[in-house]
């Protein structure tokens, strides 16, 4: 017995010595290895050693709290802070407390950005040279960030951090986002350890659908409901159970909110703060926000107002008659830009009130792209350009009539946007908005930065020319994180961004990015050492409809343009024809930053869109489906094309003596399918973008007992054009119709399919009140097929 612990006792110290001994560059791989036991196991209790073992401190002492505030579609001439007309309380004090930088950039877009923000590297890169909505089979253009590319969350989760994300998230695989998964590609897959928001690219304020973690959010909405404060409140709640379940742990918060992307929502009371405010039109705003500007010192004295495309509306060429609809757009804009700011501002007094502000870096980022001009003329329902439909503003109006006027703007029965002029005088004094990567007005964000604690205040505005990447490097060298060579597996690409922590306490520090592309859809850049050279591609966001000439379009043959920033500060004197040389020079870096960054074809993010091969944008993979019985949220983007595609819905019911209510619904009110009973007669809409609602009804009632339903839907001709609608009981045509013009690309980005009622937003006005319409009687079998040509 002696002899046996004498020899277990020699193999425990040899396998302590093996653990703990020192691993080489274990900061390189992660996770971390597992902390060894401190115990020592002998033959019984009474030969054992006990230590409890200790996980080794991965950060230094006195770690900050990290917090990045994202704000979405903006515009860097909107906030109060630097000089625009949109009160900004919580931006104006994160300014204070810390510096402000008015040469920092993102990509011209939503998902490019987050994906570059969160990992550090360039978007196509990371396979997000477009949107997730229209993500197809080229590499850069994919819609998935690798593993191969970690995002900070990940990382900081493994050196300790307790990681969090909310509101919009916009870098899932659209077909992915269901409540099956596959889950490794959500927030909680890139690193987080809990999300609250939405997964697609926009939500409605008011009934959106959310996901926690990787669980659907099924909750009703309760009455005064507005998803900003959903988010912050959500954030708050996070923070006081971080605080008091790992005091000793720091936090990492990405606070994201829909805020102001389409569509424009936010309670009247909100919007009437600025009643008045905005009478005179774009064209005086842009003048009166250049000058203040100036005066602010947050741009230069020599930089130049640039002018007005030649294709976008000025103010006084707007009818009298339909100003007051443009006046009313820009302030619930403004109201819900201020809203959302001041969210923002609830975080951060909760993150003070816990005594834990001195010690948190925070990053508000005023826009992941520049102001939206997606809503061209100004819209009640702002999926009409993304589906590449043209509407005249009579249109509109006429249709809000119906709604309830322009007190319904900003509410739950519109998916308003502004006028597309308006989105250019929030770029001031910049060109463009938006979608464009060739000019500052889309690529151009204000930044705050501030650390009480490790940064002194500054009110010199940071001229150093960066971008999103460089946040991610910036953390890691504040923290003193070598960027790990291997996660979860995966060797890690190279982080394209550089720290700026040089630029914290010196304003005059000579800057250290040299160079930087640019690409939204064939809209590009790039920047070198001073210089910045650009195309604009093949289309202006602010026209509507489908570019002329597009399908011929090449990038072989765009225009550039050329401009020396060190003398330009807003792209106001074009140098292309003076300087051919220097063009050429910037025009063969674009080509090699283009190939290292996975960008090619040039214009490859226009593939999926409704301007090319709307046929090839991301969907389910399947052409039939079974549902038994009654059916809730599933997301448009994964769930039946029934407004694209040609295709059968059949369901068997049992119908009772009256019916009534929806048998099935594809998104909501602001565009979408129905097929509904109401008193008894068999009904169906196409509600395409509130603009045009073609109603199918049956003449007769239904009959109580079982039947067999079908709606059968067939285009005329191609995507997006004419589409004949028939509706039949027990194989018995009892109502036929034509829809005008289908949809070609999505109703929404957030919304569902719902067979038995209408979960989303109501998609008729005839049920409206009475959502979400519960059907009355019994949903059997549905089968949804697509049908052959």
């Amino acid at each position: 017995m002696e002899f046996l612990r004498k020899t277990l006792a020699g193999a425990v110290s040899l396998s302590l010595a093996v653990m703990f001994s020192p691993i080489v560059n274990a900061q390189e791989i992660l996770p971390f290895p597992p902390a060894p036991s401190g115990s020592v196991a002998g033959l019984t209790i009474q030969d054992s050693v006990y230590s409890k073992r200790v996980e080794p401190k991965r950060l230094a002492d006195g770690a900050p709290n990290i917090l990045i505030i994202l704000m979405d579609d903006v515009g860097p001439a909107t906030p109060s802070t630097y000089g625009g007309e949109i009160n900004t309380p919580t931006l104006d004090r994160v300014a204070n407390m810390g510096v402000s930088y008015n040469r920092f950039h993102s990509t011209a877009m939503c998902s490019p950005t987050r994906a570059s923000l969160l990992t550090g590297r360039n978007h196509t890169f990371v396979g997000n040279g477009q949107i997730a909505a229209i993500a197809n089979d080229f590499d850069g253009f994919s819609g998935t960030i690798p593993k191969s590319s970690a995002t900070v969350a990940e990382v900081l989760k493994n050196y300790g951090y307790n990681t969090g994300a909310w509101g919009k998230w916009h870098n899932t695989p659209e077909e992915q986002i269901t409540s099956k998964g596959p889950f490794e590609y959500w927030p909680t897959g890139y690193g987080f350890e809990y999300f609250y928001g939405f997964l697609a690219g926009e939500a409605s304020q008011y009934e959106p659908t959310l996901v926690r973690n990787t669980t659907q959010v099924t909750e009703e909405p309760r009455k005064g409901y507005h998803l900003t404060d959903d988010i912050a409140a959500d954030a708050i709640k996070w923070l006081r159970e971080q605080k008091a379940y790992a005091p000793d742990k720091p936090f990492f918060m990405y606070w994201a909110p829909g805020a102001s992307h389409g569509p424009h929502q936010i309670m009247k009371e909100w919007a009437d703060k600025y009643k008045g405010k905005f009478d005179d039109g774009w064209d005086a705003y842009r003048e009166r926000v250049f000058k203040r500007a100036r005066e602010k010192g947050w741009i230069p004295q020599n930089a130049q107002l640039t002018p007005r495309p030649e294709s976008m509306a000025s103010w006084d060429s707007i009818p009298e008659d339909e100003k007051p609809f443009q006046r009313r757009l820009m302030e619930v804009f403004a109201g819900f830009t201020e809203h959302a700011d001041y969210n923002a501002g609830r975080v951060i007094d909760e993150i003070q009130r816990q005594g834990r502000l001195d010690n948190t870096l925070i990053f508000y980022i005023w826009g992941d792209n520049g102001s939206s001009a997606e809503g061209l003329n100004g819209t009640i329902s702002e999926q009409l350009a993304q589906n590449g439909i043209p509407t005249k503003i009579s249109q509109h109006l006429e249709a809000l009539k119906e709604l309830g006027g322009l007190e319904a703007l900003g509410g739950p029965k519109t998916d308003n946007m502004y006028h597309a002029a308006w989105a250019w005088a929030g770029s001031t004094p910049y060109k463009s908005t938006k979608l464009v990567g060739a000019h500052f007005g889309g690529t151009r964000q204000p930044m705050a930065v501030a650390w009480p604690k490790g940064i002194k205040p500054d009110p010199t505005p940071r001229p150093q020319f960066h971008h999103v990447i460089d946040i991610v490097p910036t953390i890691y060298d504040q923290l003193k994180i070598t960027p790990p060579r291997v996660v979860n597996g995966f060797e890690q690409d190279p982080i394209h961004g550089v720290s700026m922590s040089y630029t914290l306490a010196d304003a005059t520090a000579p800057g250290r990015r040299k160079t930087q592309f640019f690409d939204i859809m064939a809209s590009r850049g790039i920047y070198h050492d001073g210089w910045f050279a650009s195309a604009p591609g093949p289309r202006e966001p602010w026209v509507g409809g489908i570019p002329k000439g597009i399908r011929e379009w090449s990038p072989l043959t765009d225009k550039w343009e050329l401009y020396n920033l060190d003398k330009d500060w807003s792209q106001a004197n074009d140098l292309a024809a003076a300087e051919p040389q220097k063009l050429a020079e910037m025009k063969s870096l674009f080509l090699i930053e283009s190939t290292k960054n996975k960008n090619l074809p040039i214009g490859g993010g226009l593939w999926s869109t409704a301007l090319y091969h709307p046929e090839d944008a991301p969907a389910s993979n399947l052409t039939e489906w079974t549902f038994d019985g009654p059916m809730m949220r599933m997301p448009e983007s994964a769930a039946p094309k029934l407004g694209k595609v040609d295709s059968l819905v059949s369901m068997e019911v049992d119908l009772p003596a009256n019916p009534n209510g929806v048998l099935y619904a594809l998104a909501g009110f602001s565009g979408g399918v129905t097929c509904y009973v109401k008193d008894g007669i068999l009904s169906y809409e196409f509600n395409l973008f509130e603009i045009t609602r073609t109603k199918i009804r049956a003449k007769e009632k239904l009959a109580a007992g079982k039947a067999k339903i079908e709606v059968e839907s067939k285009l005329v001709d191609k995507i997006g054009g004419a589409m004949n609608v028939t509706l039949k009981v027990n194989g018995k045509a009892v109502a036929q119709g034509q829809v005008p013009a289908a949809m070609s690309l999505h109703f929404t980005s957030n919304a569902t399919f719902d067979i038995g009622s209408d979960l989303d937003s109501p998609v008729s006005l005839d049920y409206f009140d009475k959502a979400p319409f519960a059907f009355n009687g019994t949903i059997g079998t549905t089968k949804v097929t697509y049908l052959k040509k």
